[in-house]
């Protein structure tokens, strides 16, 4: 064979494999179109005029939170807004491990911000991995980073995204390894070596931690056709019901090993707050035919309201804490969630206690924002007390803090899409004109060290949750209720939107699950 023609049959060889392997993506292409069938949101959809111009603003908070994070801490978890840096000291540390993006993509999805949506997806499908030698929270990673994948999932039927929330589930399973599988809070992404904190109350495991597993653990379990996750946290639930409670009321604490209560704690706010929120959705996740989590909601919930529930003499109500039998008369910003919980319990499940528990969902939320217009900021406090003379406000330094915590507007969504009260909308605004007014920076969002100061130095660390929940729940207010009614919808405790079993033609379960 002469020179030339040789050279003529590896061109055309060559020739063979590039249009081949076009052939070929374009059919992966096309499978990917075929199998994501999106859900289509009513982007921003609105009849009132006045709203939607400030749904646009939030939206607009939204690309400006999103736009320094990627200029100045593309890849890692947080951005720092103040010194325009990525933040070394996220929950996840140092690791570049895109927190923010994986947190926030379905809300740029939910916004209809294409181009910031598709350059997320871009990273996670070439730069997102957990193969890392490092100690990291099993609940931190469950609820932003497992939740966020299924939710995008759920929203788009793109697999890239089922395949990586189980990759992270599977990071998180030798927690699991306990004498009652109760998981460590712990775990070692490399080894799987795992562990408990050590400022945790004998080194026990955490009721908010390994109380809010269910809805991610159950939906990966129902979209993989794998019941090993649901097993897991099914056992977790069984073990919890079958313990004694005194006065009806959780403990913090449980020693993963013995399966006995830790120090007698109780609380709505940090420690408590999610394991509760978790029994009620998983009730609403299931269609209501888990029969058992919503039972043990409504038991925990008439203790609550024994025990926890107190008006004060100004008239404000709020969930007190209580340790060893004795209430202490202050509540975390975390609690502020419960307005809204207590209010959906009431609306889902008509009953004897409805209109009474309905009435103290909006006493409850009515109290978070009197925290907020206390306030020099009209931003609220990371724990405000209620004794003689001080009615919700926070006393000590770290209590003044205000962190972009989203629990307060979150109630607020809550309660206007079960009562179209307009002053749950008014209310939210007074939160997006404070967040510009004090919080806002050249490069992003920062949580504030002194809210009842106007000139308050700021914390420097724009929190991931901010755009997956703050923000997203801001957005959700002042949009109609068919933007992911809540008879398709669950929102997980880091706000990431779960289609309802059977109501929802997104859950998209395998068939062994579909019905």
């Amino acid at each position: 064979m002469s020179l030339t023609m040789a050279g003529k049959c590896i061109t055309l060889f060559i020739l063979c494999i590039i249009i081949g392997n076009c052939i070929a993506a374009r059919g992966r292409s096309k499978s990917r179109m075929k199998s994501a069938a999106p859900l289509v949101l009513p982007m921003g959809a609105t009849v009132d005029p006045k709203m939607k111009d400030k749904a646009l603003k939030v939206i607009e908070m939204m690309k400006h939170a999103w736009n320094g994070y990627k200029k100045y801490a593309w890849g890692w978890n947080e951005v720092k807004p103040v010194s325009q840096k990525e933040n070394p000291g996220s929950v996840f540390g140092s690791h570049p491990l895109g927190l923010t993006i994986v947190d926030s993509m379905d809300t740029l999805y939910l916004m209809g911000l294409k181009e910031e949506y598709e350059a997320a997806r871009m990273w996670v499908e070439q730069k997102f991995s957990l193969e890392i030698n490092g100690v990291f929270s099993v609940f931190e990673t469950n609820i932003r980073y497992l939740g966020g994948f299924l939710t995008l999932f759920a929203f788009t039927g793109d697999p890239l995204y089922k395949n990586k929330a189980q990759m992270v589930a599977e990071k998180l399973l030798p927690a699991f390894r306990t004498a009652t599988g109760i998981p460590y809070a712990l775990v070692n992404f490399k080894t799987g070596a795992a562990e408990n904190y050590n400022w945790a109350a004998g080194k026990a495991s955490i009721l908010a931690e390994f109380g809010t597993l269910h809805l991610e653990f159950a939906y990966l379990s129902d979209i993989t056709g794998d019941p090993k996750y649901l097993k897991l946290v099914q056992a977790i639930r069984n073990r919890l019901k079958k313990m004694k409670k005194p006065k009806g009321l959780y403990f913090n604490y449980v020693d993963p090993n013995s399966g006995q209560w830790g120090t007698p704690a109780v609380s709505l706010g940090g420690l408590g707050d999610s394991f509760y929120e978790y029994l009620l959705k998983s009730w609403i996740q299931s269609n209501k035919a888990d029969f058992q989590a919503r039972q043990m909601y409504d038991e925990a919930m008439e203790a609550v309201m024994a025990q926890l529930l107190v008006v004060s003499d100004g008239g404000l109500t709020y969930l007190a804490e209580m340790k060893s039998n004795e209430r202490i008369h202050k509540m975390d910003h975390l609690a502020c969630f419960a307005g809204g919980m207590i209010a959906l319990g009431a609306h889902t499940q008509a009953d004897g206690n409805s209109k009474k528990y309905m009435n103290t969902a909006i006493g409850i939320t009515n109290t978070c924002r009197e925290s907020y217009i206390r306030t020099a900021t009209k931003l609220g406090p990371e724990t405000f007390r209620f004794k003689k003379g001080t009615e919700a406000i926070g006393i000590e330094n770290r209590e003044k803090e205000f962190l972009l915590r989203p629990e307060t507007v979150e109630s607020y969504f809550i309660l206007w899409r079960l009562t179209h009260d307009r002053k749950y909308r008014d209310w939210g605004w007074e939160v997006v004109e404070a967040l510009e007014k004090h919080c806002r920076t050249a490069a992003g969002y920062s949580g504030l060290r002194n809210v009842y100061d106007v000139k308050s130095e700021k914390d420097d660390v724009q929190q991931s949750f901010f755009l997956s929940e703050t923000l997203k729940y801001l957005y959700l207010l002042f949009t109609e209720d068919s933007t992911l009614p809540f008879s398709q919808w669950v929102f997980s405790t880091e706000a990431h939107p779960l289609p309802i079993k059977i109501a929802n033609k997104y859950y998209r379960a395998t068939k062994m699950f579909s019905k």
